[in-house]
């Protein structure tokens, strides 16, 4: 066994650590070089198959600016991770900040984590765009001046399905019962529906809040049949929709299922002649517009398959945040807050050009219902939806469809 004295163990010491001295400013100097953004999607849980796509979308962007030069000729170093559940995010969230030198966040699907990350941002003086989540709660009587939403909220879904079903006779004096999520988003959204119900002469007699772990809806869907309704509405998420879809088309119900939540990756692993009734979307990948038939080519040749509206939004996302940057010339929180409450306009791939409201930070866009394609009728797997008339219509401002200052309690502190 070979010793050394202790003389020579202090020399190799400081020899290693002058070595290590003269290395930091180069390393110093290419940490400088990039830009740190953190991103938290679910990745495993009910959430996890639709948080993969806001992945995907995500990277792809990031990936396309730092070919093109960067942000301000500095290439981003996407830092993107599984949120897990509300306290993991909420922990990962403050480690970008704080350890990994994350100058914003963005990104969750959950309401729940979604609301976890706005307090850490708050805390932080970091701005946080939240791509996913949807309760009126986080733009509502949980917002702050760091937190910007990009999603449609619940109040959007709602009246873009309730319009769609209204024309349809299936709405006034009509009998509903629905199955909603038990956490932040559900009842967010049962609120809604409520609201909507009530100013529209329909009636609900009946309501079950469901866990986001219950997979078997038997028991569920026999107090359904028991109630006898005319509609009957899904407010759950995640595989929770996909589920629901496969056991309720084996009830065989007479009773419609139409729904005031669902993203188009559950909507598609329900499988062909499961899914039916009239739904909600942000986005979809049949959109005849140039920016979005771009975005879709480019995704569907990269990953093989088409994107889903997760990963829409992320992808967006992050180049609405790569040109605000540019444009302001800084990674500062309060210059982009500054920038983004001017009400400035960015195309996202649909007709209308899309901006965040100054008072709630809520990204003002269209919505769309859909109905879903028999199933002779699908080319593939993915052709499933068609997408109905853009809500609100084209002669109507676009914050038809939003809640008002009047009903919105959000009160930003300075």
């Amino acid at each position: 066994m070979t010793r050394y004295s202790r003389r020579t163990l202090l020399k190799a010491g400081a020899a290693f650590a002058g070595a290590s001295a003269i290395g930091s400013p180069t390393i110093l100097s290419a940490q400088a070089a990039r830009i740190k953004i953190g991103h938290l999607v679910p990745l495993t849980g009910f959430l996890g198959a639709i948080g993969s796509y806001a992945q995907l979308g995500v990277k792809m962007a990031a990936e396309e600016i730092n070919a093109s030069g960067g942000i301000m000729g500095k290439q981003i170093d996407l830092m993107s991770e599984d949120s897990v559940n509300p306290a993991t995010a909420s922990t990962k969230a403050q480690r970008m900040i704080e350890q990994d030198g994350a100058v914003l966040l963005f990104g969750e699907i959950s309401s729940a984590s979604s609301l976890t990350i706005m307090q850490v941002a708050e805390r932080n003086k970091k701005v946080f765009f939240s791509t996913g989540a949807r309760s009126d709660a986080l733009r509502g009587k949980n917002c702050n001046k760091y937190s910007f939403h990009c999603d449609i909220p619940n109040t959007v879904m709602v009246n873009a399905v309730g319009t769609a079903l209204g024309q349809k006779g299936m709405v006034k004096g009509k009998k509903f019962f629905t199955l909603t999520a038990d956490y932040i988003f559900g009842h967010d959204l049962l609120k809604a529906a409520k609201a909507f119900f009530g100013s529209h002469d329909a009636t609900l007699i009946g309501d079950e809040l469901i866990a986001t772990d219950v997979t078997d809806f038997s028991p569920y869907l026999l107090k359904v049949r028991q109630a006898k309704p005319d509609v009957v509405c899904c407010n759950l998420a995640g595989n929770q929709v996909t589920n629901l879809v496969k056991q309720y088309a084996e009830f065989g119900f007479p009773y419609p299922l139409v729904g005031f939540n669902l993203n188009t990756g559950d909507a598609w692993a329900a499988g062909a002649g499961n899914l039916g009734g009239t739904w909600p979307t942000v986005w979809y990948h049949t959109l005849e517009n140039p920016t979005s038939k771009a975005f879709v080519a480019a995704f569907t040749k990269k990953y093989g398959k088409p994107p889903e509206n997760h990963a829409w939004i992320d992808y967006v996302t992050m180049k609405l945040l790569a040109e605000a940057i540019n444009t302001t010339k800084s990674t500062d929180s309060g210059e982009l807050i500054a920038h983004f409450e001017k009400q400035s306009q960015f195309d996202i791939g649909k007709a209308r050009k899309a901006y965040f409201r100054t008072w709630d930070h809520q990204l003002v866009q269209e919505a769309y219902p859909f109905t879903v394609k028999p199933k002779d009728q699908m080319k593939d797997q993915w052709d499933m939806l068609v997408l109905g008339d853009p809500v609100p219509a084209a002669n109507d401002p676009l914050e038809s469809i939003y809640p008002t200052k009047e009903q919105n309690p959000c009160e930003m502190k300075a």
